[in-house]
């Protein structure tokens, strides 16, 4: 069984930064693609940034220039660096990774999601 498991949230003054960390857990045999997405009340789930397993970053238009993606293969973790934070970045982050697990008769890949960290920005 793999868990995703997000921390790092919390309550930050507009302009301040917060860094949320993504750590799989269980049996992992490799990671593909791994994201963030944001939860608002009232709006759609957003995809605020994606990082492929080769490194490759791309970002949700609010995200640029503020936000940093970034993985550790080695320990099955991913990080969002959030810079000069703003009151709408507020919101329930969720992590979200393709992981591949052993199975009896091979290897299987399947999405998985974090329960999700809230962040707050007050102005």
């Amino acid at each position: 069984q793999v868990h995703l498991v997000e921390s790092g949230g919390g309550l930050v003054q507009a302009g301040g930064s917060l860094r949320l960390s993504c750590v799989a857990s269980g049996v992992v045999l490799g990671i593909d693609d791994m994201g963030w997405y944001r939860q608002t009340p009232g709006r759609q789930q957003e995809l605020v940034a994606h990082v492929t397993n080769r490194g490759s970053t791309d970002y949700a238009d609010s995200a640029k220039g503020r936000f940093t993606l970034s993985r550790d293969g080695a320990k099955n973790t991913m990080y969002l660096q959030m810079n000069s934070l703003k009151p709408e970045d507020t919101g329930v982050y969720i992590c979200n990774a393709l992981v591949r697990t052993p199975q009896t008769m091979g290897i299987k890949t399947q999405a998985y999601w974090g329960h999700g960290i809230q962040v707050t920005v007050s102005s």
